[in-house]
């Protein structure tokens, strides 16, 4: 019978000492997974975050895209999300009043602007004011708006739209999408002539033009807050919030026309 030779003990200390320092090893210092809710309207900017999150990190990210609303709702009946950033501060705080976020990790991440946006590159521009003639402009045609009711750039517009006294007479031409992504979708491919859309999203579609933007004081400030959901447990959430606040995202966020208010 022929026998192994003995195994070199150079080799076995090593095996121990690798060993023992995958057991010690933190979860956070392994390959993990973040799952994050964020509102539609953050797609592009959020593509590019989470792979250069997976770049410099190592770890991957599953950015689950939809209306503010939706999302909450989706984390009030206990979907597996561990961060999430909204569109508009309500949500967050109904989430929060709730018990549902995690105390000390909610911030001001973005502030974003609402546009009205025309099908096609070369569209004229329209004079937002107090009682333009939007509904004279729409003719028989469509207005598409995220959920005026739920949908944060939806609230947004309608806000702005009572604001400057044109809200009734265009309300029977609003054509609502369940997020703002959709409702861009609606004039980008003409299926609407206008839409009302945030400064981000049209600037991430080349089928569409601004032909005004909304005053500020007609609408409540656009923040989009982040935090970590309370049920989650993930290790890896107060990375992804400070990442979030680091210097790749800002320019990622940028890039996309949102500004940058955490620090």
């Amino acid at each position: 019978m022929t026998l192994s030779p003995p195994a070199h003990p150079l080799r076995l200390a090593l095996a121990a000492v690798l060993g023992v320092f995958l057991l010690l090893a933190p979860p956070s210092a392994r390959a993990g997974n973040v799952t994050v809710f964020a509102a539609a309207s953050m797609k592009n900017a959020m593509d590019e975050i989470s792979a250069k999150w997976t770049e410099d990190t190592g770890h991957t990210a599953t950015v689950s895209l939809a209306g503010s609303s939706a999302l909450a709702r989706q984390i009030q009946q206990g979907a597996p999300a561990d961060v999430f950033i909204s569109a508009n501060p309500g949500w967050m705080t109904t989430l929060q009043d709730e018990g549902l976020i995690a105390k000390g990790s909610r911030f001001d991440l973005l502030n974003n602007a609402i546009v009205l946006i025309a099908h096609g590159p070369d569209a004229a521009k329209v004079e937002i004011a107090p009682n333009f003639d939007l509904a004279g402009l729409l003719g028989e045609h469509r207005l598409a708006m995220a959920l005026v009711e739920a949908v944060p750039a939806g609230i947004y517009g309608k806000a702005a739209l009572e604001t400057l006294g044109v809200w009734d007479q265009v309300a029977p031409k609003v054509a609502q999408a369940d997020n703002v992504r959709a409702a861009l979708r609606l004039v980008s491919s003409g299926e609407a002539p206008y839409g009302i859309v945030y400064a981000t999203d049209a600037a991430a579609d080349a089928n569409v033009t601004v032909v005004g933007t909304f005053p500020k004081d007609s609408h409540p400030p656009i923040v989009y807050p982040a935090a970590a959901i309370a049920a989650s447990g993930n290790p890896l959430n107060a990375d992804f919030l400070a990442y979030l606040r680091g210097p790749v995202a800002r320019a990622a966020f940028e890039r996309q026309g949102f500004v940058v208010v955490a620090d």
